[in-house]
């Protein structure tokens, strides 16, 4: 029963933040007001759900450039943990069936996210575009989950080449950050919700100017998930 009051609550919540998030996208172009809406929205959901936050590598990456932050993902609450943790003006590509949530997904699609349809690979370049004017113009640092889906277990899964792609078309470095503890918080497939604690590491920018080929694509994947294997907490 707690954990149903509790997810009522994150519902009536993240309702709330929504709407004010769809006022602030359209009467403020420079996402200002958006970002620090973020970060309010995020520490209302862990103070909710009472989940600490542990972060650590912030000293490695500057607040104010822009980076493609490559991460695992095992857990819903992987997003708002990016979202209180990262410095930066920052935002997510989501696929686009979540723009058809009322209000929610409105949000998603007037904000500074990128939307993106897995299934039609030419939207799906054009999407990258878009993502690079984004960084380019608005100074805003781009997160991508690499496993492109939750892991079951925990346990990080093959990465998919295409945040690779991105981080290569757009130029900026990429910065490896490995997520640890979100699966025992609210696990795939169920909606049971736990207390307890997530940590972040951040590891340091890897640059990506000389990425060229698929070859130094896939040489850069396998780097950079060896790295967030490492800095993983079982």
């Amino acid at each position: 029963m707690f954990t149903v009051f509790k997810l009522f609550l994150i519902v009536i919540y993240t309702g709330l933040c929504s709407i004010f998030a769809i006022i602030f996208a359209l009467v403020d172009r420079s996402y200002n007001l958006y970002f620090k809406l973020s970060k309010i929205f995020s520490t209302g959901i862990l103070w909710i759900s009472r989940i600490n936050l542990e972060v650590t590598g912030l000293e490695n990456f500057s607040p104010d450039r822009s980076y493609v932050f490559v991460s695992n993902h095992a857990s819903q609450y992987d997003i708002v943990a990016h979202q209180k943790a990262i410095p930066n003006r920052m935002a997510m590509i989501f696929k686009k069936e979540l723009a058809r949530i009322p209000i929610f997904g409105w949000q998603l699609y007037l904000g500074p996210y990128v939307m993106i349809d897995r299934k039609n690979y030419e939207k799906a370049m054009r999407s990258i575009d878009e993502a690079k004017e984004l960084m380019e113009k608005k100074n805003i640092s781009i997160v991508v989950f690499a496993e492109g889906t939750r892991s079951l277990t925990g346990e990080i899964q093959p990465f998919k080449r295409g945040a690779f792609r991105l981080a290569t078309k757009v130029g900026y470095p990429i910065i490896p950050v490995s997520i640890s503890g979100s699966n025992k918080i609210m696990p795939k497939g169920t909606y049971k919700l736990n207390p307890g604690t997530i940590y972040l590491h951040f590891d340091k920018p890897i640059p990506t100017e000389d990425v060229k080929t698929r070859k130094d694509e896939i040489e850069l994947m396998n780097r950079v998930r060896d790295i967030i294997i490492k800095n993983h907490k079982e």
